[in-house]
């Protein structure tokens, strides 16, 4: 229940200072332009996913570039949920099966809930579980 917390007040607050960033080609645009600034990174898995080898094969190559990067990553399997902690942002786009939250300006405050996810990815890691699966909490 801590990490359902951790992950909705991370991304509300990435959502409220604007460093988020939805959409699979969007996502692969900023890994690929200026990794450095990607703090977090969220899955989302839906019904459809099992019928999309393309999505698939998308998120092989996220997962594969967060690790290689150093890039804490979770896995939801409410993208609806989802799309609705993300507010406008989600609308402007049809796909949110991948969200990225970007490192905050120089000199503002550390987010305690992302700081509290990167530590559950790091133990979740010790635990060989790569791709840890967190469930949104209801409102």
């Amino acid at each position: 229940m801590a990490m359902q917390k951790c992950l909705r007040e991370a991304l509300l607050c990435a959502r409220t200072e604007a460093r988020l960033t939805a959409g699979v080609h969007e996502s692969a645009k900023i890994m690929t332009d200026d990794p450095d600034s990607v703090s977090f990174c969220v899955l989302a898995m839906d019904e459809d996913f099992g019928c999309d080898i393309a999505l698939q094969i998308h998120f092989t190559l996220i997962q594969s570039f967060c690790f290689d990067n150093g890039i804490s990553i979770v896995r939801v399997s409410d993208m609806q949920r989802l799309s609705e902690l993300l507010g406008s942002k989600a609308e402007q786009l049809d796909d949110a099966h991948c969200v990225l939250i970007t490192n905050p300006a120089e000199g503002s405050w550390e987010d305690p809930a992302l700081e509290k996810l990167h530590l559950f990815c790091e133990e979740s890691r010790r635990l060989n579980d790569w791709l840890p699966e967190i469930s949104l909490p209801e409102r």
